[in-house]
């Protein structure tokens, strides 16, 4: 219960913190340098405002619509949650690496901060984006 004339809190991820334009994702595949974990792949691409922007991309090959759901729900609550400590300020995309099907909130938490870190490491250095496989 909430005290008289306050709000409860909401924990949401306000919608300035997505990537929902098509041509975003494509600016951020196009010109994003990767970093691969054992759960995600992060394609990351510097910010010129503050902050982070986080987009999903779950293929059909991770299952059911049900799944697939679950799979972002866990993505964009890890992000959720670490995005105040997130170093830099980057546009990043999550895809997820295999079907997680034992997957952690607590291990996806750590392995974004994990390649975030790296991204800052790559961006610090200079380094070109992975080029693109046709496939």
């Amino acid at each position: 219960m909430s005290v008289a004339g306050t709000r409860p809190a909401r924990y949401v991820l306000p919608r300035a913190a997505r990537i929902t334009d098509a041509r975003d994702f494509k600016r951020v595949y196009a010109r994003g340098t990767r970093a691969r974990g054992r759960w995600i792949v992060v394609v990351g691409l510097v910010r010129r405002q503050g902050g982070h922007r986080v987009g999903l991309s779950v293929a059909k090959e991770h299952g059911a619509a049900v799944r697939r759901n679950k799979i972002k729900r866990l993505l964009r609550e890890a992000f959720r949650l670490e995005r105040p400590t997130l170093p830099g300020a980057f546009d990043l995309v999550l895809i997820p690496v295999k079907n997680p099907a034992k997957l952690r909130l607590a291990e996806l938490r750590a392995e974004l901060v994990a390649l975030v870190t790296k991204l800052v490491d790559q961006a610090g250095r200079g380094a070109r984006p992975a080029p693109r496989r046709r496939p």
